[in-house]
């Protein structure tokens, strides 16, 4: 729900590898099956486009649809916008949805979600404290100081060894 550009705010950094990223899609897939059988998955972009394609091929979920908020500019957080919000048309009030993201970061983007769609399930990889009450359903806690780099903003390269000054 947030972007995955080192901030300031950060102290820790966490990659994660599309592997990674795969089996925490499939753990939060596992989680959703036993909770409710769902209408769709919508996706908030562009974060939880892909976790929440390996959601819908997990639960054979066919409907999708997103949600496009923007709340960072690169490398700084800032108002929400959203960009595109949903059609009442057959998700109403969000009954019987899923919301998928990679990241509850701060909650900010959730509250937007929640106020489009009240009745929503909101599920994410990964939950900072600050975001973690406002979703239903995660996989994986990290603390707030840190900052996650997902797997499409990464390339392969040279990394100084924590002696050097490495961050993680």
């Amino acid at each position: 729900m947030e972007s995955w550009i080192m901030s300031e705010n950060s102290k820790r950094t966490f990659p994660v590898s599309w592997e990674e990223l795969h089996r925490n899609a499939k753990a939060l897939a596992w989680r959703l099956l036993e909770t409710h059988s769902w209408h769709g998955v919508i996706a908030v972009t562009r974060g939880g486009l892909v976790p929440a394609a390996i959601v819908a091929r997990e639960l054979d979920l066919r409907v999708i649809d997103t949600v496009c908020i923007s709340s960072y500019d690169h490398q700084n957080q800032r108002g929400l916008q959203v960009l595109k919000g949903i059609s009442a048309d057959g998700i109403g009030d969000g009954a019987g949805w899923v919301v998928v993201d990679d990241l509850v970061d701060t909650g900010a983007t959730a509250v937007e979600i929640r106020k489009m769609l009240p009745k929503a399930h909101l599920a994410t990889i990964y939950a900072k404290p600050l975001g973690k009450p406002l979703v239903d359903t995660y996989v994986t806690e990290v603390s707030q100081d840190t900052w996650i780099h997902f797997p499409w903003d990464l390339e392969a390269q040279y990394a100084k060894p924590i002696k050097d000054g490495a961050r993680d």
